[in-house]
């Protein structure tokens, strides 16, 4: 009886079928949502400090090469003519050139569907190329305009073209707590023949993750002193300043 047991167990082993591990697949899909008391982009409100909705899809490939786009509504009272929306689409190529260290290289394009320059037929479209690295917790990149920086030209100011014009983003970010990081960014913009709109910015964010999304608070402002980017209703004669230092809170989620 030992026998016929032992030689059945036997049997049912070779019997199980076998599965073999799938590989990893080299595609990743990702998607986000963001929803936000303000929408600053560089410390400047693009949403005249407004709350604003925002959302994205990304695609990356093990190889290093990844394709995304991402959304954010905007105000009509910064982007003449706007449908209420900024659409920024990129590409690049991330790839690690020594261990711990991740590099970046890529174009982003930025289009504001039948949005206009008040006065003039420029659009604010604008597309740079950008250079990143990153090291534990620290990164940086600087991004170059091969356009016109968001539409500015002789038309405009009448000192010429802005291409050529540049931003450097520094930001650290340390774990705090589990779940819990802590983030600081100094970021400088430069406009090509425009000097009196060149500013810094900077942030100080606290973010805790949940299982239904992040939380964040911010603090965003910018040193811009001339009023220079501040924005003035036409309709109405007011004007309020969209570069002030202010708190910012959100909530996202990642798919």
């Amino acid at each position: 009886m030992k026998k016929l047991m032992l030689t059945a167990a036997v049997l049912a082993t070779f019997a199980a079928p076998v599965f073999a591990a799938e590989p990893a697949s080299d595609h990743t899909f990702t998607a986000n949502v963001t929803v936000a008391s303000d929408y600053r982009f560089r410390g400047i409100s693009q949403t005249f400090k407004q709350p604003t909705v925002q959302g994205g899809f990304d695609y990356a490939h093990s190889s290093g090469f990844y394709l995304g786009n991402w959304n954010s509504t905007i105000s009509g009272l910064q982007y003449n003519d706007t449908a209420g929306i900024e659409m920024d689409f990129y590409g690049g190529y991330k790839f690690e050139p020594i261990k711990d260290v991740t590099a970046d290289v890529g174009v982003l394009y930025y289009f504001y569907p039948s949005a206009r320059i008040l006065g003039t037929n420029e659009k604010y479209n604008n597309a740079e190329i950008y250079f990143g690295g990153a090291y534990k917790w620290f990164s940086a990149k600087y991004s170059y305009n091969i356009t016109d920086f968001f539409g500015l030209s002789n038309a405009v100011g009448g000192n010429g073209d802005s291409k050529g014009s540049g931003y450097l983003d520094l930001n650290a970010n340390f774990e705090i707590a589990e779940k819990t990081t802590l983030g600081f960014h100094v970021g400088k913009q430069w406009v090509s023949n425009y000097g009196n709109l060149n500013y810094a910015d900077y942030k100080v964010s606290l973010s805790r993750a949940f299982d239904f999304g992040t939380l964040s608070a911010a603090i965003v402002g910018t040193d811009t002193k001339n009023g220079a980017y501040a924005n003035v209703v036409s309709s109405s004669g007011k004007s309020k300043d969209v570069t002030d230092t202010t708190l910012v809170l959100s909530i996202s989620k990642s798919f």
